[in-house]
This record gives structure tokens, sequence and C-alpha cells, in this order.
């Protein structure tokens, strides 16, 4: 099929160097000429790569080849800073939002709590090499961190925080990883197309004294990160 012999010339191209990670291919009007190839056929071709990977797709800018992914350990403690530093990228982080409210059904589920509990929300976006790659969501107690919104929150990390502001550290973390597609505002933020693929990590937090804290929700662009960990099992 010419779809899949397209997107085999493209991945050879990006495998030998050719094309660089963060690049920017020709419009997809050319694409289809230096083919020999109609848009409907190049899109399919450019739908696989994007499935694995290979290239992503900015809103009204086009598509790009992916840079390497973020290793992420579920079983490590380290902060999405320090994980990107030791990984030899840039991070930053963008505060959009951060309130108190009445819990949604999401949030008291996610929580443990009873309907129309307080709890602070947090929205912010997280930029790998300037790029926007993840919307971070918190929802976090309030009675376990009173006066958190006086603190500045703008690039701060929540793990400094809770140990430095209120001496809480994490103890326990339970995971759950699905995939969606990014929709509205997320995908705003991420400077995606609606339906874009997305990996979603649903991260509950417990204390020291095994306590539930707060959770977070992760919408990746799905090429950007990579789970990757070690068990090590006792004999």
């Amino acid at each position: 099929m010419q779809y899949v012999k397209i997107k085999d010339a493209i991945v050879e191209q990006i495998d030998s160097g050719m094309l660089m990670p963060g690049q920017k291919l020709p419009a997809e009007r050319k694409l289809a000429e230096s083919f020999d190839t109609t848009r409907v056929t190049l899109r399919e071709a450019l739908s696989l790569l994007e499935a694995e990977g290979r290239i992503y797709r900015e809103d009204r800018r086009g598509w790009f080849i992916s840079p390497e992914s973020l290793r992420y350990d579920p079983t490590q403690t380290l902060n999405f800073t320090n994980m990107a530093i030791a990984q030899n990228r840039q991070p930053h982080t963008e505060l959009l939002s951060a309130k108190g409210m009445l819990a949604t059904k999401q949030a008291a589920e996610l929580l443990s709590l009873p309907p129309f509990s307080d709890i602070y929300r947090v929205d912010r976006v997280r930029y790998l090499d300037k790029r926007p790659v993840v919307y971070v969501t918190n929802f976090i107690r309030t009675e376990m961190f009173p006066n958190l919104l006086d603190v500045d929150l703008n690039g701060a990390s929540f793990t400094d925080i809770y140990r430095e502001k209120f001496g809480v550290v994490y103890s326990k973390v339970k995971y759950r990883v699905s995939t969606t597609s990014l929709l509205g505002d997320i995908a705003q933020a991420l400077r995606a197309t609606s339906g874009t693929p997305a990996m979603v990590i649903e991260r509950i937090n417990y204390d020291q004294n095994d306590q539930l804290i707060d959770c977070t929700i992760e919408y990746w662009r799905h090429d950007a990160i990579s789970i990757e960990s070690v068990a090590q099992f006792e004999q």
C-alpha cells in the first residue's frame, strides 16, 4: 500500500538523521507532490507516523519530527523539573490557574471525599525544550494544606512546597495509565489539534502517615513520554 511506503520512507529519513528532532515537515501539499500521491494518501501515512510517536502536529503550524521522549519512571519520586534536567532537557512550568472550589464528582472520587467538600484545584502546563508536552491538574485536600494558595505556585514543585512549608512528604503513590484524545482547552494549551492522541497518568498521593493528600491528572502528548521502570523481585 502506498501510504505504508510513504511512511517507511519518512521513517528511514528520520533514522538516518536527514530529518532532525523538532524539524518541521514541508506543507502537506508539497509533501504529497514530492511522493507523487494524493493528500488523502499522504495523511494516512502521517497518521501512522503520529500513532507511532514519530511525528506530532501543532494546530495551524503543521507537522514536526518528534524529539526523544522523556523517560518516566513511576516508582521514582523525582519531580518533573529534576527528571527533565537529569535527562539533559530544559523544563519549564506555566501556572494557568489556582483556586479553591467544591469537589467535582471526579475529584471527590479520586480523593475519597464526600460530595461538596472543599478542595484546591491547580492547572499547569509543562514544557520540554520550549514545547508544551503535558497538561497537569492537581486536586488537593484543603485541610492538609491551609493557606496553600498564599504560596507562590508559579513554576514551583508541590513536592518541595509540601515538604518545606507543611512538613509533608510523599510515601506512597497509586498510578493508573490510560489513553485518551486531547480536546478543548487542554488541546489548545498543548498547541494540539482536537483529537490528538494522548496518554493520561492519574496519580493518587499519600503522605508519611499514609493519608491521602492529593491527586494529579496528567495529559501527555503521547510521543513525548515513555513509561520505563525496573522491577526487582525478592528471591
